[in-house]
């Protein structure tokens, strides 16, 4: 298996901040690679960000951010952390998972079964549109979007109608993978990190089977989180530099890193 450069910034999760469940153990199969990470680059991020989805395009980040009343769409220059623009969403919308499908930006909200179509350049609302059950995340390849709900379900849309055609089942070793979050296209595989944990896995997006674990654990130091929601979530890779970053929800970096091989 080829080793891939990240640069993930951390989106979303999807729970409120008043609600904080045992955290979920990530299960492991024998004899599925696990890979630990080298940082390359530590770049600053706002901390007042509750990422939910992160995209980067053309050197950019594009984020997407949750809660009721602090839920918006910005754009971001990475190397500074800059907030280049930023569209609020209504205070009834919990903004979650985006992905850019050629000039336009696609996002979910939490439960409203409620999703928009922006364009790139100017955030201007093009569409809005339904689906059934909770929003968590998005990502796509060349023929389909990707979204996922927090269960061990990934479905597989249209990118053009944003119809649903299939849903990949998640599995390491034949057993559910639920918690799914944050999701990113990488060189032909599916990147998801499990809600609450520092586990990011790797998944065949034609067979649903976990084809290996990234272990981020120590990724960020204890003096900064406070194990409510500040959780790893949050993608993002840069296909023509060859490079992967992630983040969290209030973390004050987003992370380039490179995958280190354990076994």
């Amino acid at each position: 298996m080829r080793l891939l450069i990240f640069a993930v910034a951390l989106v979303a999760g999807c729970c409120v901040l008043a609600q904080t469940p045992a955290r979920p153990t990530a299960r492991r199969s024998a004899g599925i690679p696990v890979y630990g990470y080298r940082v390359v680059h530590a770049y600053p991020h706002d901390r007042g960000a509750f990422t939910e989805g992160l995209e980067i395009r053309d050197g950019f980040l594009y984020e997407s951010t949750g809660l009721n009343g602090r839920s918006s769409l910005r754009k971001v220059k990475l190397e500074t952390g800059e907030i280049l623009q930023n569209m609020p969403l209504a205070r009834e919308y919990f903004g979650e998972g985006i992905t850019i499908v050629g000039d336009r930006v696609i996002q979910l909200t939490y439960q409203t079964e409620v999703g928009f179509v922006f364009g790139l350049k100017d955030f201007r609302q093009l569409q809005r549109f339904s689906y059934e059950g909770e929003g968590w995340a998005l990502t796509h390849n060349a023929t389909s979007i990707f979204m996922d709900d927090g269960t061990d379900e990934i479905r597989v849309w249209d990118p053009k109608t944003l119809a649903e055609k299939r849903r990949i089942k998640v599995r390491d070793g034949g057993k559910p993978v639920d918690n799914l979050n944050e999701l990113e296209w990488v060189e032909g595989e599916l990147l998801a990190n499990v809600w609450q944990t520092d586990r990011i896995a790797r998944i065949s997006p034609t067979s649903g089977a976990v084809t290996g674990w990234i272990d981020l654990t120590g990724l960020l130091g204890p003096m900064y989180r406070d194990g409510t929601e500040d959780v790893l979530n949050g993608i993002a890779y840069d296909a023509a530099r060859k490079r992967l970053f992630v983040t969290g929800k209030l973390w004050p970096k987003v992370f380039e890193i490179q995958l280190v091989p354990r076994r």
